[in-house]
């Protein structure tokens, strides 16, 4: 996470041990690993996207609550699942089972040192179902610990007054709202093309799914970029401007606060073993 000195507060990674050994036992202690992915975003965005997206808005989100609350975030997930986007020069991607073991592994541990809460902050949306997987089956092992897997995109009623409905619901990668929401954060990695591609379109190059299928929804495919864009773009990037951005980060910024306040004032998880009736 990029910041200054007072970001490091909220950066497990910046403490000493005593620190981090007085922190993860308070009561409430709450733990937040973005993550991203490494992967093609088209011809007009970086390979960090995701990862970029995770960090920025999480250290945005977690410096606006008040000081005693209990939570910090750990160092950037920066290599995903997303073999969606094979193909294309750049992609890197980790497997299923290796990515389901690491957060096994690392929750495991960090249970075990007295942390009560682990956020899974994800900013890809090709590993949402494969980390909500993943904390299901670090619960059953860590019961005392909360695991809440999310999806930075998810919630928010505000994206739906600033991003146009066709957009919102088909443009799934590299279009209007994340080419906007990367020109307000860090418009130095912006290339100048603005593609138009994918599915949603009249785009004979592109296929689209049969009747009744699509690409998110109740009947979802297993898809990959290549089938569906020339560009690896799937929507329209060509509205995307600063102002748009910074208006998406604005509404994701008091969306996440709002429900970290509620996380942290809340009683969850709940006592006892919670793997028994």
């Amino acid at each position: 996470m990029s910041g200054d000195g007072g970001q490091n507060t909220r950066r497990l990674e910046c403490m000493h041990w005593p620190e981090a050994a007085l922190a993860l036992q308070r009561d409430g202690s709450t733990l937040v690993w973005p993550f991203g992915a490494f992967e093609q975003h088209g011809p007009q965005l970086p390979l960090l996207t995701d990862a970029l997206f995770a960090e920025r808005i999480l250290d945005r989100v977690l410096q606006g609550l008040p000081e005693e609350m209990p939570v910090w975030a750990l160092p950037i997930q920066s290599i995903g699942f997303s073999p969606e986007h094979r193909g294309f020069p750049g992609t890197l991607s980790l497997s299923a089972d290796l990515l389901i073991r690491l957060v096994k592994e690392v929750g495991k541990q960090l249970a075990d040192q007295g942390v009560q809460r682990l956020v899974l902050f994800n900013a890809h949306g090709g590993q949402i179902g494969l980390l909500q997987t993943a904390a299901r089956e670090l619960a059953v092992e860590t019961p005392a610990m909360a695991v809440l897997p999310c999806f930075l995109w998810s919630g928010g009623s505000e994206l739906k007054s600033l991003v146009p409905a066709d957009e919102l619901a088909h443009g799934l990668h590299a279009g209007l709202a994340e080419t906007s929401l990367m020109l307000a954060l860090e418009p130095s990695l912006v290339g100048e093309q603005r593609p138009l591609d994918g599915d949603h379109v009249s785009n004979k190059s592109a296929a689209t799914p049969p009747e009744g299928w699509s690409l998110e929804g109740p009947a979802p495919l297993a898809w990959f970029a290549a089938d569906l864009s020339r560009s690896g773009v799937v929507g329209d990037s060509r509205g995307a401007d600063a102002k748009l951005g910074s208006q998406l980060e604005t509404a994701l910024v008091a969306h996440w606060r709002q429900l970290f306040t509620s996380l942290m004032t809340s009683g969850w998880p709940p006592r006892g073993d919670r793997r028994r009736i």
